[in-house]
């Protein structure tokens, strides 16, 4: 018997050892729903707060549980534990592609998906809820008298290259070994110039801090430990009014992050999903999604009135970086840039 009860601990050890990691969960409307909707997602609880509360105002007796994780942690709950969600939304649009294209996600109405511009869809199984720029930001103490904010990557490199003693050890930007938005936006950036492996090597050698996620390395730009921070997302770089910090949306091009959403093939609610889904792609909800911080409605217009944004499109080159030779290939040129004497 003793043996018996060490294996089931050991069992179910390894069982809660391989649970995703989730870093927030609340639930929304009232104490005793007659229908619960499971949302998992990237984007802090508060932004989406306003739209989730607005549907649920118009449909009684529903409650939706919000259950925040990383985008790698979303990806590995519904692709390898079949984690039991409604609908997931993730700021990691390459992710959200591979569990679409390998059968993870249920087919969408077909007036939902052609309602939406062709670069914000994929096939009928992932559309795009909100955009957003990937930004620089610069601490209040980064730049000297006289200096002028830099607008390119090249004005940016020149920064950095002639005040290596001020820098060093004060750039921080995302490890795309770790990170899944992290990951993209460095392949992205990488296909759309050269200029960014010149900029790694400079980050290299003023031995730039690395980090998983946005937040932290807002946190570290405000306090001013860190001078600099490199691709960040504007979500949480715009929040609380942007106090000690300067948001730059860089004018050779900025990337625009879209969030998507699918439903899993394994939902229970898959109805209840595409209706919440259906609200936050309405007039309504893309309203109260641009009511906050940083997160902006889709928009086809606003890449024509600021040409410097390059929205990230939903096509099968996202596929292609997750190859796992041609990732591999990119995380090692991207170790030799940081590793520079």
């Amino acid at each position: 018997m003793r043996r018996i009860l060490f294996a089931l601990g050991l069992s179910l050890c390894a069982t809660q050892a391989s649970a995703f990691e989730s870093e927030a969960e609340r639930m929304f409307g009232p104490d005793a729903p007659r229908q619960v909707l499971s949302v998992l997602s990237t984007t802090d609880t508060a932004i989406l707060e306003p739209v989730i509360l607005g549907y649920l105002a118009q449909t009684p007796g529903l409650g939706l549980r919000y259950v925040m994780a990383s985008s790698q942690e979303v990806h590995r709950a519904i692709a390898d534990e079949g984690a039991a969600f409604d609908l997931v939304i993730s700021s990691a649009m390459d992710l959200q592609m591979k569990l679409a294209n390998d059968g993870f996600a249920l087919p969408l109405p077909p007036d939902l998906i052609e309602a939406q511009p062709v670069w914000a869809r994929w096939r009928d199984l992932l559309v795009s809820v909100a955009q957003e720029p990937v930004v620089l930001i610069l601490s209040d103490q980064a730049l000297r008298p006289g200096e002028e904010v830099p607008r390119t990557r090249r004005d940016l490199i020149a920064l950095l290259r002639d005040n290596p003693d001020r820098f060093r050890g004060r750039v921080g930007t995302y490890d795309p070994a770790v990170s899944g938005a992290g990951y993209l936006f460095a392949a992205q950036d990488a296909r759309l110039s050269d200029t960014f492996w010149r900029l790694a090597e400079v980050m290299g050698r003023l031995n730039a801090r690395l980090f998983c996620c946005s937040v932290d390395m807002i946190e570290e730009v405000r306090s001013g430990r860190l001078l600099v921070g490199y691709n960040v997302l504007g979500l949480y770089a715009l929040a609380g009014g942007g106090g000690g910090i300067t948001v730059v949306e860089l004018e050779d091009f900025t990337l625009t992050l879209l969030r998507t959403a699918l439903v899993p093939r394994i939902s229970p609610e898959p109805e209840a999903a595409t209706a919440f889904l259906r609200y936050l792609l309405s007039a309504e909800g893309q309203a109260l999604i641009a009511s906050g911080d940083g997160l902006a409605a889709v928009e086809e217009a606003a890449f024509e009135r600021n040409p410097h944004l390059r929205p990230i499109r939903l096509d099968p080159g996202l596929l292609a970086n997750l190859d796992a030779v041609s990732r591999n290939r990119f995380l090692t040129e991207w170790r030799a840039a940081m590793e520079q004497p």
